[in-house]
């Protein structure tokens, strides 16, 4: 039998990730760094300056903000309701961050590229979260506009 890449293995429908994405206000993004060259700091630009409510959690006291947004060093720690948990953390990580996220009533567990779990998905699932996993939110919400029109002329 042949292997099944990651990426065939946790396939979302475009519906699905679009509801999500457009349903979502606040976002809390565990492993958020404060560090320009880490994709985390790009993907939490880019969902702020998108509109987004942006909230880092990152255990580091020496990190207390990340482009002028209070760091908090754990999703418990968090002083308002959050929609989603964005997770950039290892994949063995991700269950006790699902736990976390389902404490909190977050109503969707999202991991990042090569983040992943079924155990973790599971849990959330049938806490009554929305899972995404092995998916990025910032791909995910400029996807439309990456559709090739093969209608143009050259």
């Amino acid at each position: 039998m042949p292997a099944v890449a990651i990426d065939d293995l946790y396939d979302y429908d475009q519906k699905y990730l679009a509801e999500i994405l457009k349903s979502v206000k606040t976002i809390a993004m565990v492993g958020a760094s404060a560090d320009k060259t880490k994709f985390s700091y790009g993907v939490l630009r880019v969902l702020h300056e998108t509109g987004y409510d942006m909230i880092p959690v990152n255990p580091n006291p020496a990190v207390t903000e990340i482009r002028g947004i209070p760091v908090y060093p754990s999703l418990e720690s968090i002083d308002r309701p959050v929609d989603m948990v964005e997770v950039f953390r290892p994949k063995e990580e991700l269950y006790g961050i699902a736990e976390k996220a389902i404490a909190i009533g977050a109503k969707v567990l999202w991991a990042q590229i090569g983040v992943y779990d079924d155990r973790a998905a599971k849990l959330a699932e049938d806490a009554g979260l929305k899972v995404v996993m092995n998916r990025c939110p910032k791909i995910e919400l400029f996807r439309p506009f990456w559709k090739p029109r093969l209608d143009l002329t050259i």
